[in-house]
């Protein structure tokens, strides 16, 4: 339990319902979707919609979503909503245009978006309520205006430049040529009239006919290689999701081409470390997460690409003597000096929120544009802004994650699901881009391994290797950043806070749901 003298915030309990995501007015809507009938997928595409609006530079109807889902009666259910490139993507297109390595910004970052036919496939499979119900919400925060939350305005004022290099964009995102602050109204009348037209429609509103001719055509003109077919193509799928063991409980994650195989990789190899009772900033447990988080992302750099024009062997990346081999790199007292060469093993800027309805019914549901305001081009006339997914592929014939025709790239946002005995135990996730694996492990082992709520475990200070050096969020006390210091790992300030998480933990012997939002972001946990 926390100490009540010091500031922070208490985990959220209920019985009828619980939704914890990154905005108040999401987790709003989310209660009062599961109030007025719907169940846990309704509430998260009705919260999704509304963090489409509140937060766009997060998240949008021009990005993607990933879902994992975990039905009152058992089993995991995952979705990977991501789309693909345009099918005029060649690689040799690229290099005789003399880019010889993806953009972060402009058309050529832009993937087909795939955020609004997950949502409605969804909801058609698994919701009760209509599609075109649950977008109302967002429709009128859009035409009405959102206020701007105080996150939301720190993140914007650090994008100015990027948005006023488009006018369009600019027209869309700046307010008399600065970003929105805190406690401004936010309207997007285009917005709106694009969400009405796929509420009465469906998905054929966003990716058929005059909106798609209008998206593709605004692309067309910064140079991108976009034809309105590509969005007429585009489906998202079920897939099977992919898991590992640790403490006694299951853990969850969509496949590659999504980045969830890299969380399981540090799972595993952590598993033959002894963290029970360790404290929130141990240094050896920090350490031995650093340690692990390498490894694993060198291996997914390496393996992780659109698995239906890669080979990627999952099975023998999570099979118990890869873990094995790898943890033998690893020393409990010091920093390796450099990563063992990979090897293939035998074969055997976010939003995130997490819902429980009354039922039992769990979702774990990620929605992103990658980067802040994605690839920085919108279009003005249906109000949509274009993520940057195309940016993770590479121009390298040789690697799987290589540009190519109407292929999905290396992607960084991954739903988490726990589980126990069967049955869904926590819905999870943690936002932040490359961050997120280690963002799941850290959850995790706080609850399992030290024996923190929920909301305590997402309160934790946090770490991120990456780039070479370990980066440490201010909340890391001075003495323990010494003490990885001295274990060999080069120290740098994380500079900003590392991704924002919710979790929703299911007592299935007393029946109560606990909610933990976190407080690096302007969201709650809410429940009834």
């Amino acid at each position: 339990m926390r100490n009540f003298e010091l500031p922070g915030r208490s985990p959220v309990y209920g019985t009828g319902g619980m939704a914890a995501t990154s905005h108040p007015l999401a987790s709003l809507t989310a209660i009062e979707t599961l109030k007025s009938g719907g169940n846990a997928v309704d509430a998260a595409v009705a919260a999704a919609g509304v963090l489409a609006v509140v937060e766009p530079h997060m998240t949008g109807i021009g990005g993607d979503c990933f879902v994992l889902y975990a039905p009152k009666g058992g089993g995991v259910v995952a979705y990977n909503g991501s789309g693909r490139s345009p099918a005029a993507a060649e690689l040799d297109w690229y290099l005789a245009n003399g880019i010889d390595r993806m953009p972060v910004i402009g058309p050529h970052a832009v993937t087909v978006p795939g955020a609004v036919e997950a949502w409605d496939r969804l909801v058609r499979d698994h919701g009760r309520k209509p599609f075109g119900e649950l977008l109302a919400p967002a429709i009128r925060l859009a035409v009405d205006g959102s206020v701007v939350h105080p996150r939301v305005a720190w993140d914007w004022a650090g994008c100015e430049r990027l948005l006023a290099q488009t006018p369009e964009t600019a027209a869309l995102y700046l307010h008399g040529g600065r970003a929105f602050r805190a406690g401004e109204i936010h309207r997007q009348e285009a917005l709106s009239a694009t969400l009405a037209a796929i509420a009465e429609e469906g998905p054929s509103a966003f990716y058929e006919g005059e909106a798609a001719e209008r998206m593709t055509a605004t692309l067309a003109a910064y140079g991108g290689l976009h034809v309105a077919e590509d969005f007429a193509a585009h489906r998202g799928n079920y897939v099977e999701p992919i898991a590992t063991d640790y403490r006694g409980h299951r853990i969850y994650e969509c496949p590659p081409n999504g980045q969830g195989l890299t969380a399981l990789l540090m799972f595993n190899i952590l598993a033959g470390f002894d963290l029970e009772g360790s404290g929130s900033t141990d240094p050896r447990r920090l350490h031995l997460e650093a340690e692990a988080g390498r490894l694993a992302y060198r291996d997914r750099d390496r393996h992780v690409a659109d698995p239906e024009r890669a080979g990627i062997p999952v099975d023998g990346l999570l099979s118990e003597a890869y873990a094995a081999d790898l943890r033998r790199h690893i020393d409990p007292a010091r920093a390796m000096a450099g990563l063992p060469p990979a090897r293939a093993p035998a074969r055997s800027d976010t939003v995130y929120l997490a819902v429980v309805d009354g039922d039992g019914n769990a979702i774990s549901f990620i929605n992103s544009l990658f980067a802040m305001f994605g690839s920085a081009i919108a279009d003005a006339r249906t109000g949509v802004l274009f993520q940057n997914r195309g940016s993770a592929f590479l121009i390298d014939r040789t690697h799987p994650n290589a540009i190519g025709p109407s292929k999905r790239s290396l992607h960084t946002i991954m739903p988490g699901m726990m589980a126990k005995d069967g049955a869904a135990a926590m819905p999870f996730g943690v936002m932040g881009g490359h961050y997120q694996p280690f963002g799941h492990v850290h959850l995790v082992t706080g609850v399992l391994d030290c024996g923190l709520d929920v909301q305590r475990a997402i309160d934790a200070p946090r770490i991120f290797h990456f780039g070479g050096a370990l980066a440490l969020e201010a909340g890391i006390p001075a003495e323990v950043a010494e003490a990885l210091a001295a274990m060999g790992h080069a120290i740098c300030p994380a500079g900003a806070p590392l991704g924002g998480g919710q979790a929703v933990a299911i007592d299935r012997e007393s029946g109560v749901l606990i909610g933990g939002s976190d407080p690096r972001k302007d969201g709650c946990a809410l429940g009834y």
